[in-house]
């Protein structure tokens, strides 16, 4: 039925608004994440008419949306698209916008404008979004003439999916939409984009020569892989690389999932929050071996210490990151997953053995831990707990931003790629239900979970209505601490306790301000507000738990609930995410206790 809609637009007279969505059909797009307005009218009426090639979900905030639109696009490695209109919709995108551009997310955002004959004249629900968003995109285009859509929107696609990916955005007048043309319209035009190069010539053969004579003279090497191995889908061609080596391997949080922690070479991942063993091991090495990766501050704290007696050789696609924040002695900018191909074929077994030895006993002497002992339930506790219940599940986590977010990556073991879904480069508060449902959309027989935060999870909790009303089951675990835990964690370390707008519960309770003298946030005392409630209320299913022996068969009740699920686990807030790199220190700053 579909085929024959669209052979039937193709031959009568098409709007742009037409145009625009048989391209989306055209590109594969399958889910579309849109919230309607006055200026995006006509693109609405006309994805009435591929309603059996376009599921379009209607979120309820037009953030939601855009998180949701890269949930599909994390979990799949397709280009996500959201559709939002002028004025206020667009700027609700530009957060997600930012987002997507920080960990370089394949997205295509599609913003209405007012009629061209208004842009500029302050028009009722107006913005220059090119101008507000220039900085936050990969690409931009505003669109003033309707023959110009099939090749901008080919472009769109293009760019957003090639070399390194990231958000593109198409600004499109409502009279753009609304006009019309015959359909003798090539609608699949040449793309025009002199200077692009959408991915980097293979790398040479003496480069890859000189890669493996670096590896062969190395006694302390170290991988340290990034992102770009999710994103390059080089998890495979890694995990070859490593096991021929036998080279000791952290990741970035942006690279969790791309080698499995049951890797006897996997040091799990680094940073300001990371493995301390991975941390040591880094500032040990004599060849640091980058791969795909942009030595991020939160991983390499005082950047000139990070690594600082080591050779390092860095491998991105993009060669804007080579020596941008570390200066690397062998720059290499190509695709990772051709250089690793390339190296698997030179390289053999490193002889390192004492090496190898030194790492593991850092990482026998260094482990992730918690206190077993505590009678309520901690959050590390629960994030393991789930983790071993899911053990063999096809699941899907994913995260707000805060304590919760360092502990889901410590404590739940990713065995896959793209199974982890972080807002890990700008860091964005409400990312983990809207980002869930996107996944959930993207694979409808996945178990989808949302590890939150009650400060994260509130920032865009009306996408739980979205979950109900279009069949989305997701389930969110959500660590209720009442309190900014990460806020909360600094104010204890650097701010002698002072509270400074952290609690989120009424301002008469005795931690809303001031100085803390609590030890640990009794998991007895009543909560705000009743999340039980608030998901019930939506239609969805919710329960609380707060006793560490009913925790299992809580999280195993909210799995087998056939709709979306709200567990409420009460958790207390003077708990601290460890081990700690003050921002801007060194490893041996590091805070173990």
């Amino acid at each position: 039925m579909s085929t024959a809609k669209a052979a039937n637009t193709e031959n009568r007279v098409m709007t742009g608004a037409d145009i625009i969505v048989k391209s989306l059909v055209d590109h594969g797009v399958d889910v579309l994440f849109a919230y309607p307005g006055g200026c995006s009218m006509p693109l609405h009426q006309a994805l009435t008419r591929y309603g059996d090639s376009i599921r379009t979900i209607l979120p309820r905030h037009e953030q939601g949306g855009a998180f949701a639109a890269q949930g599909y696009a994390r979990s799949t490695g397709r280009v996500g698209v959201v559709l939002a209109t002028s004025g206020p919709g667009a700027t609700n995108l530009v957060t997600a916008i930012a987002d997507a551009k920080l960990d370089s997310i394949p997205m295509v955002c599609l913003t209405a404008q007012v009629p061209t004959r208004a842009i500029g004249s302050d028009a009722f629900q107006e913005t220059p979004m090119v101008e507000v968003c220039r900085g936050i995109t990969k690409h931009h285009y505003l669109v003033t003439d309707i023959r110009e859509l099939p090749r901008v929107m080919k472009e769109a696609f293009h760019i957003a999916s090639s070399g390194r990916p990231g958000p593109v955005l198409v600004d499109l007048p409502k009279d753009v939409q609304l006009s019309d043309v015959t359909s003798d319209l090539d609608l699949d035009p040449p793309m025009n984009l002199p200077g692009y190069e959408a991915a980097p010539p293979p790398v040479a053969s003496e480069t890859i020569r000189q890669l493996t004579a670096a590896i062969r003279l190395a006694r302390r090497p170290m991988i340290y892989a990034g992102g770009g191995i999710i994103l390059g889908n080089a998890s495979e061609e890694l995990n070859e690389f490593i096991n021929k080596t036998g080279i000791p391997t952290v990741t970035t949080v942006m690279g969790i999932g791309a080698v499995p922690p049951d890797n006897e070479n996997s040091m799990d991942w680094l940073g300001m929050h990371g493995a301390a063993y991975a941390n040591y091991a880094v500032r040990d090495c004599d060849l640091l071996i980058a791969l795909g990766v942009r030595f991020d501050d939160r991983v390499t704290g005082k950047v000139e210490a990070f690594a600082k007696d080591a050779k390092i050789i860095h491998v991105d696609i993009d060669g804007s990151e080579l020596n941008k924040n570390k200066e690397a002695h062998i720059p290499v900018r190509g695709d990772v997953k051709q250089v690793l191909n390339a190296l698997n074929k030179t390289v053999t077994k490193c002889d390192i053995e004492p090496w190898r030895e030194h790492c593991k006993e850092l990482k026998a002497k260094y482990p992730f831990k918690y206190d077993t002992e505590f009678d309520g339930i901690l959050q590390q506790h629960a994030i393991r707990t789930l983790s071993d219940i899911t053990a063999d599940m096809d699941a899907q986590i994913s995260v707000g931003v805060g304590q919760h977010q360092m502990w889901a990556a410590q404590f739940y073991r990713f065995r896959r790629p793209r199974t982890w879904h972080s807002s890990s480069g700008l860091g964005t508060m409400g990312f983990g239900l809207p980002c869930a449902m996107g996944i959930q959309a993207a694979l409808p027989d996945s178990l989808v979970i949302d590890i939150d935060g009650d400060g994260s999870f509130q920032m865009n909790v009306q996408e739980l209505a979205t979950c109900f009303c279009e069949e989305l089951p997701v389930k969110v675990f959500l660590l209720n601490n009442q309190h900014l835990g990460m806020v909360v964690q600094w104010e204890d370390r650097f701010m002698d306790r002072n509270r400074a707008h952290t609690y989120l519960g009424p301002i008469s309770h005795n931690e809303a301000s001031g100085n803390s003298d609590a030890e640990r946030f009794s998991y007895a005392t009543e909560r705000y507000p009743d999340f039980v409630k608030i998901a019930q209320g939506y239609g969805c299913g919710a329960a609380t738990v707060r006793k560490k022996a009913d925790l299992e068969g809580a999280i195993r009740e909210m799995i087998a609930h056939p709709g979306p699920y709200v567990l409420d686990v009460e958790v207390p807030y003077q708990e601290h995410v460890l081990p700690m790199i003050p921002g801007g220190m060194t490893v041996d700053d590091m805070i173990l206790q």
